[in-house]
């Protein structure tokens, strides 16, 4: 989470969005279009959370990527949280990795 935390603050000088930690999760705030993504650890399940474009997506732990990964896609958390940011604004400015 915090190596996401700090790709995020990068991030922002390219892109319209702001993100800020609360209570442990990631809230991340888009201005135009209008929109919030919430991005929470699940420490006991070995999970993380992700709330964006009215879905709910979880990553589960995976050793051999050393990564989290959507299992529907194989993306890793980066990458993935990455394409639904670039959906929301419209626009390829976001790259997390």
């Amino acid at each position: 989470m915090e190596s996401l935390k700090q790709a995020l603050i990068e991030a922002e000088e390219d892109a319209d969005f702001e993100s800020e930690s609360q209570g442990g999760a990631l809230h991340i705030s888009f201005e135009e279009p209008p929109g919030k993504f919430v991005v929470s650890p699940n420490a006991p399940a070995r999970q993380i959370w992700i709330s964006a474009l009215s879905t709910s997506f979880k990553l589960d732990w995976n050793d051999d990527q050393n990564d989290f990964v959507l299992a529907k896609t194989g993306e890793g958390l980066k990458p993935l949280l990455s394409r639904l940011m670039n959906q929301q604004l419209g626009s390829e400015a976001v790259d997390l990795d």
